[in-house]
Order: structure tokens, then sequence, then C-alpha cells
């Protein structure tokens, strides 16, 4: 109704008096015609005579007495002004009500970070969950509900599921990542795991850990979101084979596998389908009949859908606003729709299923919404003989602190640089990029790098989880809560993370080793991240649902390999070296090659060289020096960098 705002603005303009005084007013003249037992026309004479009484007592003069028939008409003008605009104000208010859709879409944080990009446990099944949803009630004394400790989830997976303790802490750790926490709160745990000395001082910290149990058990179901089925695989679609590799080949001729913790339409299409089964964990053991299903009449409790809140939001404006999934299912004009009834606070099951099934959509923040009408960002600068397939885009100009993504495809060949307010706190997916040198220097919620080959990440503080996947041939220099590898080869990572690299399957020849950089914000963007230098297990890392031996699989790159990595781009900030430091073998190694670089220096100031000889020998090293750029392909880059910097000048100027 476009009217409604226009007829708002105008009585706003002629600045009524508030509703709830006017109520007030109201309701007080209500009682006393009521107490009176006369009719409400007969209030006016009866205000009359009272104004005459206080003219009177006050002893007011001639020309005041004669103004108060117009102040009384006044007054009663306003009176009953007000009763009009309250009448139309409440009128307005329920017709927005009315014609406010709620619009509920899946949250996307959930399947980007949450689901491991691995085929679940077979104990993960409906069977298994189901049982484990009836256990932890009737241990709610013992740490299982409604919470959940670590003990007792060591407890259920490894005693009565068969998992091995990593895996089991492993899905325990990466729920908790997803909880909001602030900064601080992150740095203070960080410090007390790094104080630890020993494994039994970490189980005892382990041990005070714990997560929302009802969430959890949403968040083990959608682990299925990358289960392998068997009639895919016979099409054709995937296959959990080993990939054919060869130096010459494609990303796409490579292993066919999507990564669906990307994919929002997935997302949707996996809630939709199995939405009986999420709102089925939520019910009570007793609610269920022998053969294990829904009684569709049984109530569901507040908190119950409150824990849906973990993988459902909504807006009633048009997207303007976030809400969580409950707040709007105990919104009064949503009480229908929602099955919630405030005589018995519950939730009607087959009411909520009906509603949600037929009321969810696509996220419009997700990764679909961002690539179709997202702002293009121009951060590569086009340079001759590269394709002009790049594509950069964002969803910051319409998107919640919460909910913002970045998305790059296809750079070939470039060099990004950039740190900006559209990276803070952003999920950002890099895909098919190769040949390229990608700095991303601010704070990121999360990365994932899909189908790239021969290009080096440098990435800010990621304050979750770092993602590899399907790629050849990548650096990524990061200081990152987690990273994950799966289906990649010929891949070096320099980290600082307070958690074990994780190595899934598909993946050959990787290689860890410290993190070897810094720029002038680093240490500031970390502590935005609540990540700090310590602890840090970049050479521990644990490979799963992999039988690979672990020296097949990776190893830590010698001291005499391990280089400084410059960031080549000025900036204002206090960080002049790595936070951290690096450990005692690497850096000897760095001060044994600072003392080669001194001694070639004096043996050449000490030389004695001729001004022709120097003349010459200086053309000589120039040369091998170039022809080390050719073979190494660091020409390309040092162009692309003096572009960059050319450009830069142009724009302060």
């Amino acid at each position: 109704m476009s009217w409604v705002p226009l007829l708002r603005y105008f009585l706003l303009v002629l600045k009524l008096p508030l509703i709830s005084l006017f109520s007030l007013k109201l309701n007080r003249w209500r009682d006393t015609r009521d107490s009176r037992r006369m009719p409400l026309h007969i209030g006016l004479p009866n205000l009359i005579i009272h104004v005459t009484k206080c003219l009177a007592h006050h002893s007011l003069t001639l020309w005041q007495a004669a103004l108060s028939p117009l102040l009384l008409f006044y007054s009663f003008f306003q009176t009953v002004w007000n009763c009009i605009t309250t009448v139309l104000c409440r009128w307005m208010l329920h017709a927005e009500m009315e014609s406010s859709d709620v619009n509920l879409w899946v949250k996307s944080e959930p399947f980007i970070v949450g689901a491991l990009p691995i085929p679940p446990p077979s104990k993960f099944s409906m069977y298994y969950l189901r049982k484990i949803a009836a256990y932890v009630r009737t241990r709610a004394d013992d740490g299982c509900y409604p919470k959940l400790f670590w003990p007792m989830w060591r407890h259920i997976a490894c005693g009565k599921l068969q998992l091995a303790e990593d895996l089991a802490w492993l899905y325990f750790e990466t729920f908790d990542s997803l909880v909001e926490r602030t900064a601080q709160e992150r740095l203070e745990w960080a410090e007390a795991m790094s104080i630890c000395t020993s494994n039994d001082e970490m189980e005892k910290l382990k041990n005070k850990i714990s997560i929302d149990t009802l969430q959890f058990l949403l968040f083990l179901y959608i682990q299925q979101l990358n289960k392998v089925s068997l009639r895919t695989s016979l099409i054709g679609e995937e296959w959990p084979s080993p990939r054919a590799r060869s130096p010459s080949s494609d990303l796409d001729r490579k292993y066919n596998s999507q990564n669906k913790n990307w994919d929002d339409q997935t997302h949707l299409a996996f809630v939709q389908n199995h939405l009986l089964d999420l709102l089925e964990l939520l019910l009570d053991p007793e609610q269920l009949t022998a053969s294990s299903h829904t009684i569709h009449n049984s109530p569901l409790s507040p908190e119950a859908v409150k824990s849906l809140d973990f993988l459902i939001e909504g807006t009633v404006d048009k997207n303007r606003s976030v809400h969580s999934l409950y707040s709007l299912a105990i919104w009064q004009p949503m009480w229908a729709k929602s099955g919630y009834s405030k005589l018995s606070n519950m939730f009607s099951f087959s009411v909520l299923h009906s509603w949600l099934k037929n009321t969810l959509s696509l996220n419009p923040f997700g990764t679909s919404a961002c690539l179709k009408f997202g702002r293009k960002l121009a951060w590569v600068q086009q340079v001759e003989g590269t394709p002009k397939r790049v594509k950069i885009a964002c969803n910051t100009d319409k998107a919640p602190e919460t909910h913002k993504m970045v998305i790059m495809t296809q750079v070939c060949k470039q060099i990004v640089a950039k740190s900006s307010d559209e990276l803070v706190g952003a999920h950002v997916k890099i895909h098919r990029c190769s040949d390229s040198y990608i700095y991303l220097l601010s704070p990121l919620r999360s990365v994932t790098v899909d189908k790239c080959r021969n290009s080096t990440f440098v990435l800010g503080p990621v304050q979750t989880s770092v993602h590899i996947h399907n790629s050849d041939n990548v650096k990524v220099i990061v200081v990152c809560h987690r990273l994950t590898v799966s289906s990649s080869t010929l891949c070096t990572f320099h980290t600082l993370t307070h958690t074990r690299p994780v190595i899934l399957t598909g993946n050959e020849s990787l290689t860890f080793a410290p993190f070897n950089t810094h720029y002038a914000t680093l240490e500031d963007h970390m502590a935005w991240t609540g990540l700090a230098t310590v602890p840090n297990y970049w050479n521990h890392p644990v490979s799963l649902g992999v039988e690979n031996s672990a020296e097949e699989l990776f190893h830590l790159l010698a001291p005499g390999e391990f280089h400084i990595f410059i960031v080549p781009f000025e900036m204002k900030g206090d960080t002049t070296e790595i936070p951290g430091g690096l450990p005692l073998p690497y850096e000897k190694a760095v001060c044994h090659q600072k003392q080669k670089l001194e001694m070639w220096q004096k043996m050449v100031k000490e030389a004695g060289l001729a001004k022709e000889q120097k003349y010459y020998f200086q053309k000589l090293v120039e040369k091998e020096f170039h022809q080390w750029l050719i073979e190494t392909g660091h020409r390309h880059e040092l162009h692309n960098l003096i572009l960059i910097a050319a450009s830069s000048k142009e724009t302060a100027g």
C-alpha cells in the first residue's frame, strides 16, 4: 500500500500527540463516564462546569475568562483528533503487518565453514542420530543436555559410534568455532591453551568446553551434504576415486567434484528435502512412536525452535534487517502460520513444518545473489595478453556485516592486492585462478581456494577456516584458526594456526612450513579476529579418511629451503616483524642466508676491481638475474607490480 507511508508522513508533520498518551486519556474518560453512568456526549458540559469553577477559584481577569471557551474548544478538538489518529495509526499498523511477508532462507555459514568437505561417517545416519538425541536427554545430569560437554561427546563418538578421537574432536571443535564470541574471549582461550604443558592439562581445559546440544545434532546432520550418492556415482557425477594426474592436465579434466559448501541452491534443497528429519531430531524421545515416525500433532518446545536459528533466519522488511527464525515464529502476526500457541508456549510440529517448507527461499546474501546482483569490483588491472573473464563481486553494499561475501574467479597472470572494508569479516572464495599473486590483507571470516593452480595467496588473518580444494602447485601464506586441504597436490602452506592442519582425501605431496611474512597492520588484524601467536600447530598435521602413508601425503619444509616472503606494498602500521618469530632451526637458516649475503658484498668490495671491471661484473650479474626472472616467471610478476605502483601514484595524484 503506497499511500500508507504518505499518510504516516502527513501525521508526523502535524506533530500529533503520542498514541500512548491519548489511549491513557481515552481510558480515563471512559472510566469517568462509566462511573457516572452517563453517555459520552454529557462529558462536555461537565468539563465546562469544571473549567468555570477553576476560573472563579483563581480569580482570573475578565479577558482571561473570555479566552477560556477557546481553550476549551482547542482541548476538545485535540482530544477528538487524537481519537481519529489513534484509530488510523492502529489500522495502518495492522495493514502493514498483513502486507509484510516473512521471507526465510538457509544460512550460508554453517555449510561454508561447518560442513566438512568429506563424506560423513556412516554412523551419522538418521538412525544413529535419533539414538544420540534420545541418549543425551536421558543423561542430562551428566553434561549432555541442554549443553553437551566434550567428555560426553567423546564418550558417545568414540565409545558408541566408533569414531577416532581426532575426528570426534574435529567435529566438536568445528562447531564450537561457529559460536559467536568476542575477539577478547578467543584470545583468552588461546592464552589458556598456550600455557598447557602436558596432554593432561590440555584435556582438562578441553573438558570445560560445552556447546548447544540440539544445534550440534543439526550440525552433525548437515554433514550429509557431502555424502556420496550411489546413484550419482553410477551416472558419473561424482566418484570418490583418486584423480588421474599429469603435468599438462587441465583442471577441467580433473576429478569432477563439486564444492557443495558454497552452493546456496544445494543448501536450500538439502534443508527442504530433509526438513522432516531435522525437526524430528528436536522432538523429545517419548514423542516418537515405535516406528520412529513423528506424531504430527506433537508439540515442539521453544528451545527446539530456537535451535533452528543455527540453520534458518529471515526478514519482514525486504532484507533491510535480519532476524532469527525464533523471533519471527513468535511474532504475533505469524502465530497462525508458525503454529505457535501463547497459551501452551509450544509450536505445532505439522504447522511449523508446513510454514518452513513453503516459506524457505534462496538466501538473498548467498553465492547466487552475490554473483548475479552483487557489486563488481575493479581490483584487477587489465594487462595485454591476459584473458578478460576476470570477475570479482561482493555483496557488501546490500548484506549485513555478518553476511559479507567476496567471490573472485578467473584471475589469470595477474596481481591482485587489496586491503579494504569489503574484505573485513567476509567469507571469500577464490575460484579458478592461475599463475597469479593474490594479496588480501584484511581480517577475514573464512577463505576457500577452489580449482586454482600455479598461484600464491597471501591472506590476512582468517577467523575460522581456510580450505584448499582441487588445486595444484599453490602457495598459501596465512594466520588462521584452521587449515583443511582436499584433492590437491604440490601445495605449500606457510601457516600460523591454532589447530592441527587437516589433510583430507585426494592429496599428494603437500609441504608445511612456518608463517614467513608480515605487513604493517597484521597484528591489529590478528587482534580483530581473536588470533594469537600461540599455540601454533603448523607442523602437526592430521590426516583423516586417507589410506596413504604420512610420507606420501606431506613433509615439513627443510630449514635450508626456507625464505622470508616480503609483501611488496607500503602500508601504515606497527608490525615490523613476523608475529611470534620463527622456530629456532628456521631462524638459524635465515641468519645463515644473511651472513652469506654479507660475505658476498664484502667479497665484492674487497676484490679491488677497476672501474671497467665493476661495469662488466655488474652487467654479468644483471644478465644472470634477468635470466633467472624469466625462468622462474618472476619477470611477469615484477611487471605487474610496476603497473600497480604506477596506477597507485596516478590515483594519489
